[in-house]
């Protein structure tokens, strides 16, 4: 049994990954489906989402012949993801106390 992700959480996820380098959405996608279980159509409206509200900006880049779209973090999305790391190390710290104990 998984646990379902809310859209923080999925944000959050989607920020992480493009703090370590600019990427493309089919690369996003599947880095992040090798831990979660997402698919196109839930990261595809995630990043227009984050570019929506400033915390992402996107250029094209040419390849193989055509445009490749490719996402960075903007400078509120670089705080936002900070925000959003101190906000999981409660939150694990808060669960762990919950279910890490046998009463």
């Amino acid at each position: 049994m998984g646990f379902p992700i809310s859209a923080a959480l999925l944000d959050a996820c989607v920020l992480s990954q493009l703090s370590k380098k600019d990427s493309y959405g089919y690369e996003i996608t599947n880095e992040l489906s090798d831990r979660l279980k997402v698919s196109e159509s839930t990261v595809y409206p995630v990043l227009r989402r984050l570019q929506t509200t400033g915390l992402l900006s996107t250029y094209d880049k040419p390849f193989q012949g055509r445009m490749r779209r490719y996402y960075s973090l903007s400078e509120e999305g670089k705080t936002q993801l900070k925000a959003y790391r101190q906000d999981w190390q409660q939150f694990m710290s808060d669960i762990s106390d919950l279910l890490g104990k046998d009463k």
